[in-house]
């Protein structure tokens, strides 16, 4: 199998176990076997992959695209991923934001303690790594826009 192939089907095996096996076999309408099939490396299973409507499906209710994000890659394209499902937005001003800003501290604070865990910072681990520190900056961002409002 190709670097490629397998690259796709780890991200496909990913996406399945980040919605779940079942909810990935009833939005899907596929067998978990099928499922498997799609991400599995063994010889006989190379040329299988999800379709793409199965991968859209997936990805609508998964938390983060991530086949969609190993195509891009794949391509050389960064993707912007709006993170305003985990930090929805709120009115309540410069104390919500410290609260916000709080929490992605602590969770960017877990992931590198999870990631500097082996000594070793893989290139996963940087790059969720690097997906904390966009949330942060964009709490940030919207606890500076609240604040000047408050200043005018």
């Amino acid at each position: 199998m190709s670097v490629v192939g397998r690259y796709l089907k780890k991200h496909i095996e990913a996406l399945v176990k980040d919605v779940g096996i079942e909810a990935a076999c009833e939005l899907t309408g596929k067998s978990k076997a099928t499922l498997g099939r799609y991400y599995s490396d063994y010889p006989e299973h190379a040329d299988r992959y999800m379709p793409v409507d199965a991968v859209a499906a997936l990805e609508e209710a998964a938390s983060y695209p991530h086949v969609t994000a190993a195509l891009a890659e794949l391509k050389g394209i960064q993707l912007q991923f709006d993170e305003s499902r985990r930090n929805a937005k709120s009115s309540g001003g410069v104390n919500s934001d410290v609260i916000a800003l709080s929490q992605r501290f602590a969770m960017l604070m877990a992931e590198y303690n999870q990631s500097i865990e082996d000594g070793v910072i893989s290139a996963n681990e940087a790059k969720r790594l690097l997906k904390e520190t966009l949330a942060l900056q964009k709490v940030l961002i919207d606890m500076k826009l609240h604040l000047e409002d408050e200043t005018v």
